[in-house]
C-alpha cells in the first residue's frame, strides 16, 4: 500500500503571454513538475511480504463470501431465519468484512488518488477536502526558506506518464539533458523536463525561477543551451536624451538601485543645455588568428605579402564571399618568434559581426594555403582581436564603433541641476578619471562609471553582456569654457560593440528595447546605420551618467543618494509571503 504525499491540488492562475508563446503556454498546462518525495509503504508493518499477505486476503475473501452464500442458501431452503448465525458464520461475517476493507485499501487508495488527481487537472478547487502542505523537498535546516510568495503559481507536477517516463530516463543519464529539444520537438516540454530533472538529481528547488512566459523556440541554436527556466530583470528608462538634435528614451536593465536616476539626471542636464552632438569615427569588427611558420623569416614573407597594397583588392574579394554586408577594410600584422598574428578589420552591416568576420577570416586562410602550403593554423583567433579581454590594441586601434560624444552645459544648470561648481567638476575628474586612473595602471578605464550605463543597455537591447569589457573603455574629459563659465564635457569610447541584429536581439523583450530607441532591425536605406546610431546612443547615455556622477562626488552626496535610492527599508520577507 502506498500513501503518496498531499498534493496541492488549488486552481493555478492564469499566465501572462507574450507574443510567439501560445503554443508554449497550452503545453504548459498539461506538464507539471514534482520532486520526488518518501512515500510510506503500509507493507512495511506486515510481518509477511506483501505478494503473500494478498494471496491470504484473496484467498480468505472469496472462500468465506462462497461459504456464507452456501450457508443462506441452505437457510432459505429450510425457511430458517437468516439472522439466527452460528459461530462459524459469526466469524466467517468478520473475516469477510476484514478482507473486504483490507483489499478496498489496497485498490482503492490509487483509484480515489487517480479521481482527485483528473479533478485537479480540470481546475476543480478542492480546499475543503484536501488541507495539507506538499513537501516538494527534503529541509535542510541550515538553507532558510525559499518558498514562492503566494501570489505565484506553485510548482506544478507532472501528471503524464510520458513525460514522467522522460524525467527518469533522464535522471538515470539514458537521455541525454541536451538532447530534449531535438527529441521531444517542444522547446517547452523539453525545458520543463530538463528543469524538473534538474531538481531531483540535485535535491535543490528551483521555486521562485520561472518557467512559464517565455518562448524557448526563439532561443533554440543561437542564443542559450539547456534552459531550465529565464531570469527577471527590472528595466527602467532614462531621459529623453537629446543626441544630435533627436530625442531618445533609453532602457536600462539593471538591478542597482540610483543607476537610472543618476543618469535620468544627468540627461536633464544635458537636455537643458541644447543637447550633446556625437561623431562616429570608426565601425571596424576585427578577428585575429594565429599562424605558425618553420622560421620567422617564412612568417615575416606572409606578413609582408598581406601589407602589400596590390594585394589587398584580392584578399578583400575573397574575405567578402562570406557575406552580402562583409567588407574587409585592412590587415594588422604581428610578429611573435616564428608565429604570426593578422588581425582583420571589417565592416558588418547593423550585426555585431564577431561570426560574420570569422568566416570571412577562414576563406582567407583557405586561399592563403595555395601559396603557403606550410602555414599551420594555430587557431582562429590568436587573442590578438581581442574579443572580450581588456586590451591596448582595442584602446589604441579601436574595435566596433568608435565614437566620440560632447556637451557643453551651462554655468546655471550645473548649479541648479547638478548641484555643484564647473571648477569642482574639472578638478575632480582631472585627479579622479586621469590622475587616479593612471596611479590604478588603469587601460582603458579613465572615467567614472562607463561600464554601470554600457551594461544596462547591453543587457536590455540583446547584446553581449560579456563585451562589455572593452566597449567601456572610455576617457572622460572634462573643461571650463566660455570664460569658465560653462563646462565643455566629452566622452570618447574606441571600441562600442553592438548590433542590432542576431543574437539576443531578437528575443521578444530586448526587441521591444531597440524599438523604444528606432534601431529594431537592420536599416534597408543605408546597412549599419541603426548599429552605428545604437553606439552613439550608448555613448551618449554614457555622458549623462559620467556628468551626473562626477557632480555627486563633487557635491559629496553620493552616498547620501545610495543610502536612499539603493538601500531598501521595506522587510522584503514580509513582502515575498
Amino acid at each position: 500500500l502506498s500513501l503518496s504525499p498531499t498534493m496541492d491540488l488549488h486552481r493555478r492562475p492564469p499566465t501572462a503571454t507574450i507574443p510567439g508563446a501560445e503554443a508554449t503556454n497550452n503545453h504548459s498546462r498539461r506538464l507539471k513538475s514534482t520532486s520526488p518525495t518518501p512515500s510510506l509503504k503500509a507493507s512495511d508493518a506486515l510481518p509477511l511480504p506483501l505478494y503473500l499477505t494478498n494471496t491470504i486476503f484473496f484467498t480468505l475473501f472469496f472462500s468465506v463470501a462462497y461459504y456464507l452464500l452456501g450457508r443462506w442458501r441452505d437457510k432459505i431452503r429450510s425457511s430458517t431465519p437468516l439472522h439466527v448465525v452460528t459461530l462459524s458464520e459469526i466469524a466467517a461475517i468478520v473475516s469477510l468484512i476484514a478482507s473486504f476493507i483490507y483489499l478496498l485499501g489496497f485498490f482503492g487508495i490509487d483509484f480515489v488518488q487517480s479521481f482527485i488527481s483528473r479533478a485537479s487537472n480540470d481546475g476543480w478547487d478542492l480546499d475543503d477536502t484536501i488541507t495539507t502542505e506538499q513537501t516538494d523537498f527534503p529541509v535542510v535546516s541550515s538553507v532558510p526558506d525559499q518558498s514562492l510568495p503566494k501570489s505565484t503559481a506553485p510548482e506544478p507536477s507532472f501528471c503524464t506518464k510520458e513525460d514522467e517516463e522522460v524525467v527518469n530516463s533522464v535522471v538515470e543519464g539514458t537521455t541525454p539533458s541536451y538532447a530534449l529539444e531535438s527529441r521531444l520537438g517542444d522547446c517547452f516540454r523539453a525545458a520543463a523536463i530538463r528543469r524538473e530533472a534538474l531538481q531531483r538529481t540535485s535535491g535543490k528547488s528551483l521555486k521562485g525561477l520561472p518557467l512559464e512566459g517565455f518562448n524557448y523556440d526563439a532561443i533554440l541554436g543561437q542564443c542559450c543551451e539547456m534552459p531550465v527556466g529565464f531570469i527577471q530583470i527590472p528595466v527602467g528608462v532614462a531621459g529623453p536624451l537629446l543626441l544630435d538634435g533627436f530625442e531618445y528614451t533609453v532602457p536600462m536593465a539593471t538591478t542597482e538601485g540610483c543607476l537610472v536616476a543618476s543618469t535620468n539626471r544627468g540627461c536633464k542636464a544635458i537636455y537643458a543645455s541644447g543637447g550633446a552632438e556625437s561623431v562616429v569615427l570608426r565601425d571596424a569588427m576585427s578577428r585575429a588568428p594565429v599562424v605558425r611558420f618553420s622560421s620567422a623569416k617564412r612568417a615575416s614573407q606572409l606578413k609582408f605579402f598581406l601589407e602589400d597594397p596590390l594585394n589587398s583588392e584580392t584578399l578583400a574579394v575573397v574575405f567578402n564571399r562570406s557575406s552580402r554586408f562583409a567588407r574587409l577594410l585592412g590587415i594588422q600584422c604581428a610578429m611573435a618568434g616564428k608565429n604570426l598574428y593578422m588581425r582583420f578589420t571589417c565592416s558588418t552591416g547593423d550585426a555585431m559581426g564577431m561570426n560574420m568576420v570569422s568566416k570571412g577570416v577562414q576563406n582567407v586562410l583557405d586561399f592563403l594555403r595555395n601559396d603557403f602550403p606550410d602555414m599551420d593554423v594555430i587557431g582562429i583567433s590568436g587573442n590578438y582581436c581581442a574579443d572580450k579581454k581588456p586590451a591596448a590594441v582595442n584602446w589604441i586601434e579601436g574595435r566596433g564603433k568608435s565614437v566620440v560624444c560632447e556637451a557643453v552645459i551651462k554655468e546655471e544648470i550645473v548649479k541648479k541641476v547638478l548641484k555643484t561648481s564647473v571648477a569642482a567638476l574639472v578638478e575632480l575628474n582631472m585627479l579622479k578619471n586621469l590622475a587616479g586612473s593612471a596611479i590604478a595602471g588603469a587601460l582603458g578605464g579613465f572615467n567614472a562609471h562607463a561600464s554601470n550605463i554600457v551594461s544596462a543597455i547591453f543587457i536590455a537591447t540583446g547584446q553581449d553582456p560579456a563585451q562589455n569589457i572593452e566597449s567601456s573603455h572610455c576617457i572622460t574629459m572634462m573643461e571650463a569654457v566660455n570664460d569658465g563659465k560653462d563646462l565643455h564635457i566629452s566622452v570618447t569610447m574606441p571600441s562600442i560593440e553592438v548590433g542590432t541584429v542576431g543574437g539576443g536581439t531578437q528575443l521578444a523583450s530586448q526587441s521591444a528595447c531597440l524599438n523604444l530607441l528606432g534601431v529594431k532591425g537592420s536599416s534597408k536605406e543605408s546597412p549599419g546605420s541603426n548599429s552605428r546610431l545604437l553606439a552613439t546612443i550608448v555613448a551618449g547615455s554614457v555622458l549623462a551618467g559620467e556628468l551626473s556622477l562626477m557632480s555627486a562626488i563633487a557635491a559629496g552626496q553620493l552616498v547620501n543618494s545610495h543610502m536612499k535610492y539603493n538601500r531598501s527599508c521595506k522587510d522584503v520577507t514580509k513582502i515575498s509571503s
